[in-house]
């Protein structure tokens, strides 16, 4: 599959022929921009025919699960490991820290000064929230989505 952009960067729909992008390469009139996905770059002015594409994705905890759908086929699949041991780094950050700290002399104690906005999330599932998002903007400038569906379990 290789996934096209028009001339102003926006997602068209993919195609698998391949002998016709090889041609547009070949007569410059293409740029590849991505190797991995291949995808490529018109420089040329294209009417955007767009079918209506819809993008599921199986949120989870450690792995995201994805598959994007025309009516009649499906153009990309797979599972997206997630970082994991977030929150150890972030005790050794604060481990370092605190030695740091430990080596200046009269540091004035600070503990009572900090206070959490509403919205605030641990930062291991931040983290989560943030590469699950990211995960979909990526989507987004590969292929031109039209409708999102986003299946979430519950989770301790």
């Amino acid at each position: 599959m290789v996934y096209i952009l028009n001339k102003n960067g926006q997602p068209l729909m993919p195609t698998n022929r391949y002998a016709k992008v090889r041609i547009l390469l070949k007569q410059k009139k293409a740029i590849v921009v991505n190797s991995k996905p291949f995808t490529i770059q018109l420089l040329y002015e294209v009417t955007e025919y767009k079918q209506f594409i819809t993008l599921g994705i199986d949120s989870g905890y450690l792995n995201i699960g994805f598959s994007a759908v025309t009516q009649k086929k499906e153009l990309i699949s797979g599972e997206v490991k997630l970082l994991q041991g977030m929150s150890e780094r972030l005790k050794e950050k604060a481990m370092y820290r605190r030695q740091r700290r430990s080596r200046l002399r009269y540091r004035k104690p600070r503990f009572d000064n900090r206070r959490r906005s509403n919205e605030w999330l641990a930062p291991s599932i931040q983290h989560k929230l943030d590469s699950h998002l990211r995960f979909i903007d990526k989507l987004k400038k590969l292929l031109p989505i039209s409708n999102i569906i986003i299946e979430v379990a519950n989770f301790d």
